[in-house]
């Protein structure tokens, strides 16, 4: 099959959807791929680097009519899906529930769009799992940015001037992104502490030499699809009890807490950062959810209070080559899983199938 990749239009978005290594590798099993110009620029991949394992440079506007799958990291504009021919695939995040007018312009064409962000949470479907990855990345990289952003060390460094005493670190959700900021913000040198309204991963944070802060309860969160779903506002009081004595000491708070296709639940109120230490710093990493701090602002970094918030909307398009190499190993994967070199298998009722195809044949299956 042809498959197309295409330059993302996204500001700030730096990511391509497959990387030369992975191309070759779907090349090798039958597939011709055509490529837009310097779509790879931005990730460190030349349009030499393409060729020379056997893809084609083309314009887009070319390409796109030719396309019997189209790959991106983001949702195609409506010029993009203009272009391309009915019956095409489409592989890319879509966050269909956010974005139903995209989904509508989708199935209109009759394309069949696959939602990278609905890969659904099964050990099978790990390996094509890209928020995993990606979020994976993105935890990493908000420990770094709190970092560059405090101003103090993390590591516990003792001097003959005197002694300076650890950062202390508070990671609200351990899921995929904040495990990762525990084991990044360690291996630093801090102390760390997490919160999260899922008992189970207390384990997990300890394991990797974080404090998890337990909240007593009766409720714990029912988890849905690999995150938690919502809890109670009495619960959520609780938590916010149990936790304002680390939040009010913490020199880095990171928050990461998502619910699956809604708003991000707030976690940390005006009146929370009042009472946080002076110079402290919050990275935000559901921002684009509507953010677990009520003051966080998304692509912006504000001082409220005396408190830096960082909202980072995009964080692993900072770390272009190694996202774009995860998720283009996620594509390969579910593209194998999907499909032969010729044709799609078209298992409606299978458990990935299922739960990422978005449209198809002019039905909007989700």
């Amino acid at each position: 099959m042809k498959i197309v990749i295409i330059k993302e239009t996204r500001r700030a978005e730096n990511r391509v959807a497959l990387t030369p290594q992975v191309a070759q590798q779907l090349i090798k099993v039958g597939h011709e791929i055509m490529l837009e110009s310097q779509a790879g620029y931005a990730s460190n991949f030349s349009d030499e680097a393409y060729e020379k394992v056997g893809c084609s440079v083309v314009d887009k506007s070319q390409a796109l009519p030719l396309a019997d799958i189209v790959v991106k990291v983001n949702a195609p504009d409506a010029s993009e899906i203009a272009l391309m021919k009915e019956g095409a695939a489409l592989i890319s995040y879509l966050y269909a529930a956010f974005n139903p007018e995209l989904v509508q312009q989708l199935n209109a064409k009759k394309l069949s769009a696959f939602g990278m962000d609905a890969i659904p949470r099964i050990s099978r479907a790990q390996n094509m799992d890209a928020l995993s990855s990606q979020a994976n990345l993105a935890g990493y990289k908000a420990v770094i940015l709190g970092a560059a952003n405090m101003g103090k060390i993390f590591p516990l460094l003792m001097t003959a001037a005197g002694t300076v005493t650890p950062a202390r670190v508070l990671i609200y959700g351990a899921g995929v992104a904040g495990l990762q900021a525990v084991a990044t913000a360690k291996r630093l040198g801090a102390i760390v502490e997490v919160s999260d309204v899922r008992p189970e991963t207390k384990e997990q944070v300890e394991s990797l030499g974080g404090k998890f802060i337990e909240v007593k309860s009766d409720e714990a969160a029912k988890v849905e699809g690999g995150y938690a779903k919502e809890v109670s506002a009495e619960y959520l009081a609780k938590q916010k009890e149990a936790v304002n004595k680390s939040l009010f000491m913490a020199d880095l708070v990171i928050t990461t807490a998502l619910v699956m296709g809604k708003k991000a639940p707030v976690l940390i109120t005006e009146e929370q950062v009042k009472q946080m230490k002076l110079g402290s710093v919050i990275v935000d990493m559901a921002v684009e959810q509507g953010g677990n701090c009520e003051l966080s602002e998304s692509d912006k970094t504000v001082v409220k209070h005396g408190v830096q918030i960082i909202g980072p909307a995009n964080l692993p398009a900072t770390l272009p080559q190694n996202a774009s190499e995860l998720y283009a190993k996620n594509i390969q994967n579910l593209l194998n899983h999907l499909a032969t070199k010729d044709a799609f298998k078209w298992e409606l009722e299978e458990e990935i199938t299922k739960g990422t195809l978005i449209c198809h044949d002019g039905r909007i299956l989700k």
